[in-house]
């Protein structure tokens, strides 16, 4: 139970030994049981109501004006709402019709541009994914010529400038190290901290 609230909501833990979860306007205050196991009913029923009450009409997931974070690399994209705690990730692949798993890089290698094709469709449902979003992050594992994040942008650039006009940082980061978690926190607060222009940052 607790690792489940840990991974939906934000978690407090107070001066009297309660904990304070918040998940989307709604807290609930908790007094940890002595043994392993939930036993008390009510206060069971009492998770269950805080959870029934802070979550997010399906509705809202296609609402616009809201903060996205995009994460990529050259084997996937995966794209969070940060204003929402529990997010579930939309998850976009590259074409990769013989199953090589080649890396983005090497793109620059293809002189022929034999994986333009591959590599277009995948950025494109990227862009229609991030049509909604007010404001955009990227996080990213490399820069220059490897970096799936620079050829994000590059294309945002290129064919949908609205979308590029709305990215507000890229953000190299060591993802493979980071949690969800971590990668979402880190995003809220660089939304909190960045002014309305563009920013580059690295850690």
């Amino acid at each position: 139970m607790r690792s489940m609230l840990n991974a939906l909501t934000d978690v407090t833990e107070e001066h009297n030994g309660s904990i304070k979860f918040a998940r989307n306007g709604e807290t609930l205050t908790v007094h940890p049981p002595r043994h392993k196991n939930f036993s008390d009913v009510q206060d069971l029923m009492q998770i269950r109501h805080f959870l029934e009450r802070s979550a997010v009409p399906e509705q809202a997931a296609i609402a616009e004006g809201t903060h996205l974070l995009v994460v990529i690399d050259h084997r996937e994209a995966r794209i969070y709402r940060t204003e929402l705690h529990g997010t579930v990730p939309e998850r976009i692949v590259p074409y990769d019709p013989d199953n090589s798993h080649r890396h983005l890089h090497n793109v620059d290698d293809d002189a022929n541009g034999q994986r333009q094709h591959e590599l277009k469709p995948f950025y494109d449902a990227i862009a229609r994914s991030l049509s909604g979003a007010e404001k955009i992050l990227i996080f990213g594992s490399a820069t220059g010529a490897s970096s799936a994040m620079d050829y994000l942008l590059a294309e945002l650039k290129q064919h949908h400038h609205e979308l590029a006009e709305r990215v507000i940082g890229t953000v190299v980061v060591n993802e493979q190290h980071m949690t969800e978690d971590q990668l979402l926190a880190k995003a809220r607060e660089f939304y909190n901290s960045t002014p309305t222009h563009v920013k580059n940052a690295e850690t």
